[in-house]
C-alpha cells in the first residue's frame, strides 16, 4: 500500500509537539503546568495543547491533578526512563578522559567516587613520575575530604548529605594533625567557588594534586578527576592549564551520564569480584 506523506507529515508533527509538551512539564514538575502555561511555552494554540495532553494522559505519561487541574509527569513516565537506561560502567565511560588527561599532562590521573563516608580509587591511569596519593592503587580509600579528588566530591554533594559526612568525618582527619572544621569548611567553600580543590596541604611531602568533581545535571558530584604529580609540576603557572582540562573532560562525562541509571549509587561496587572463587 503506497504510504500517505501527508499523514506521515502530520504524525511526525504530532510526535513534536508532544515531546515539546513533555519538556515544558519537566520544567516545571515541581508545581506543575496549566493549560495556557504550557501552551505559551510550547507555542502551541489551547486546544491543541489540551488535545496532546489528553493523548498523553491516555497513554499514562502525564497525570492530573482531580483538584488543582495541574498537569505533570507520571510515575509511569520516570518508571519507563529507569526500564530504559541501561546499566552502565563508569570506568569504562572516564577511561577516554583519563587517557587524554594523562597523555596530555604527563601525570597521573586518578578517578575517585563517593562509598558512604569514603572515597575509593575506582581507577587510575599511570604516568611517569612516581608519586603518592591517599588511596593509593585502585580500590584503595581515604576519608571524603582527603585529599584533591576526594574533597571536590565531599564539595559537591547535596548539603544534608554534606554536613553529614563533615560530622562523621572531622574525628578521622584530625588524625594527620592538620585539619579542623574551620579549615575543612574554608577549603570546602574555596571549591565550590572555583570548581578544583588544588590546594597543597603538605601531608604527602613532596606531592601535589589538583581535583575537580563530575556532576550530574542536578550539580551533585558522582565522582572525581584528579592529577596526582611532584610538587614542582604543579607551579602557578601551570596550574590553570591543569584545571581546565580537567574540567573539560569532567564536563564531557557528566553529559553522558543517565540519572536512572542505579549502578550510579554504588560505583564502587564494580571493583568487587564477579563470580565464585
Amino acid at each position: 500500500m503506497k504510504e500517505n506523506p501527508k499523514e506521515d507529515d502530520s504524525a511526525s508533527s504530532s510526535v513534536q509537539r508532544a515531546f515539546a509538551i513533555l519538556r515544558a512539564l519537566a520544567a516545571t514538575q515541581a508545581k506543575g503546568g496549566r493549560i495556557t502555561h504550557i501552551a505559551k511555552a510550547t507555542g502551541l494554540t489551547q486546544a491543541t495543547t489540551h488535545r496532546l495532553l489528553q493523548s498523553l494522559v491516555a497513554e499514562h505519561v502525564v497525570e492530573q491533578d482531580a483538584s488543582t487541574k495541574l498537569y505533570r509527569l507520571s510515575i509511569d513516565f520516570f518508571a519507563l526512563a529507569a526500564q530504559a537506561g541501561n546499566s552502565m560502567d563508569l570506568r569504562a565511560l572516564c577511561r577516554p578522559s583519563m587517557l587524554r588527561l594523562c597523555a596530555s599532562l604527563g601525570d597521573t590521573i586518578f578517578l575517585l567516587v563517593r562509598s558512604g563516608f569514603d572515597a575509593v580509587c575506582l581507577d587510575r591511569s599511570e604516568g611517569p613520575f612516581p608519586i603518592r596519593s591517599f588511596t593509593g592503587d585502585i580500590g584503595g580509600r581515604v576519608a571524603l575530604g582527603m585529599g584533591q579528588g576526594s574533597l571536590a566530591i565531599l564539595a559537591f554533594l547535596p548539603e544534608s548529605e554534606r554536613e553529614e559526612v563533615i560530622r562523621y568525618n572531622l574525628p578521622r582527619m584530625r588524625e594527620y594533625g592538620v585539619y579542623d572544621e574551620v579549615y575543612l569548611r574554608t577549603e570546602i567553600e574555596r571549591v565550590r567557588q572555583t570548581g578544583y580543590a588544588g590546594r597543597n596541604t603538605g601531608l604527602l611531602d613532596g606531592m601535589a594534586g589538583v581535583g575537580v568533581p563530575v556532576l550530574d545535571r542536578e550539580g551533585r558530584a558522582v565522582a572525581a578527576l584528579s592529577v596526582g604529580t611532584i610538587s614542582s609540576r604543579l607551579s602557578p603557572d601551570r596550574l590553570p592549564t591543569v584545571v581546565e582540562l580537567l574540567k573539560r573532560e569532567a564536563t564531557a562525562i557528566g553529559a553522558q551520564l543517565n540519572p536512572f541509571d542505579s549502578t550510579l549509587r554504588r560505583p564502587a561496587q564494580s571493583l568487587a569480584p564477579t563470580g565464585s572463587a
